[in-house]
């Protein structure tokens, strides 16, 4: 397995916990933007489509994901992993428009 995948399994490891056992830690949510930022840094998306999808869909997704709840019994759970999943990769659109904006300053200076 590559840091990536590691990441993404580590992520999906905390938004599942973070939605059953939410009084066992109080900082899930923390824990999700700091992976989703080492994700960033550590795995930059390299072209401008790639980026737009991802922020599109940190947008979007929980949006979506609300119509689960209208499944008995397990909408709702499911729904709040995709939320919690999704804050993680807020973080990673985050660390990438972090690390655009220092290419474009760097860049700049030549």
């Amino acid at each position: 397995m590559n840091t990536n995948q590691i990441l993404n399994v580590l992520t999906l490891l905390l938004a599942i916990l973070a939605t059953f056992l939410p009084d066992a830690f109080a900082y899930w949510g923390l824990a999700l933007v700091v992976v989703g930022l080492v994700s960033g840094f550590m795995n930059p998306l390299g072209d401008m489509t790639a980026r737009m999808a991802y922020t599109v869909a940190a947008v979007a997704i929980p949006t979506l994901a609300n119509g689960l709840d209208a499944i008995p019994v397990v909408g709702a759970p499911i729904n709040a992993v995709i939320d919690q999943f999704m804050v993680a990769i807020g973080a990673m659109v985050i660390a990438n428009f972090l690390l655009v904006v220092k290419d474009q300053v760097m860049s700049s200076g030549n």
